[in-house]
């Protein structure tokens, strides 16, 4: 599972090397994979502070995007009217463009905070996190409901170990997805104003001085926090699912 991935990015980095010194590229075209490592580790410091702020921002909207998310599912799954009342909402809110609202949040907040990036994080996670944990809280198939009315089963109980363990898998489907668009979203609400101390906003500092290599090395950081990001949420769920009760 792993040593696939990892063969894959090898040859892809020794193509785009040999690509490079055999047709002589130039750095501001397209900087060598040995050069932007080089970079990466000398300026370290400056990509792990970078890193730390855009990595803050995604994590507090993903935080935030999944227990709103969760809990609107389930308010969902149980009430009929607030599904009914909530799809068009979210329907609308799913095709909301990052580049028309973070102006707008920019001018609400303040363009010193970090509240936007946070809740631009917060919205991108919401949207699939709802939809696939709606998803699964209604996959509980209607022989098995019977089976646990005819254990006379109280409701917690047929949840516990029907409805939860049956939206889990769907549940983390939804975080995976999510886990990355926290970072996207973050990154991207940087390109709209706000401190000038993310991973986006020293990518756009670094180009405009023509320093391209620099630009990939932050580059690579934002590649290596969303990497991140995607592991942790993929332990997450091989934990979860381990230790979770098999539906009947």
């Amino acid at each position: 599972m792993i040593v696939a991935p990892i063969a894959l990015g090898v040859i892809a980095l020794a193509l785009w090397q040999l690509i490079v010194v055999v047709f002589g590229i130039k750095p501001f075209v397209l900087p060598a994979p040995i050069t932007i490592g080089t970079t990466f580790a000398t300026q370290l410091s400056a990509v792990w502070k970078g890193t730390v702020i855009t990595g803050t921002n995604a994590l507090i909207g993903l935080v935030i995007g999944v227990v709103v998310g969760i809990v609107a599912a389930v308010v969902s799954a149980l009430l009929r009217f607030f599904d009914e009342l909530t799809q068009p909402v979210v329907t609308a809110l799913a095709v909301v463009p990052i580049v028309a609202l973070a102006p707008v949040l920019y001018t609400m907040f303040g363009a010193g905070a970090q509240t936007t990036r946070q809740l631009i994080a917060a919205l991108a996670v919401f949207i699939p996190v709802y939809f696939n944990t709606l998803r699964g809280l209604r996959q509980v198939r209607p022989v098995h409901r019977d089976l646990m009315r005819a254990y006379a089963a109280t409701s917690w109980q047929a949840t516990r170990t029907v409805t939860l363990p049956g939206a889990l898998p769907f549940l983390f489907t939804g975080l995976r997805i999510a886990s990355s668009l926290a970072v996207i979203s973050a990154l991207i609400a940087e390109y709209f104003g706000g401190p000038v101390n993310g991973l986006a906003s020293s990518i756009t500092s670094a180009a405009a001085y023509s320093n391209y290599t620099l630009a990939y090395a932050f580059v690579l950081g934002a590649i290596l926090l969303g990497l991140v990001f995607f592991c942790v949420t993929l332990a997450l769920e091989k934990l979860a699912t381990r230790h979770s009760p098999t539906p009947v």
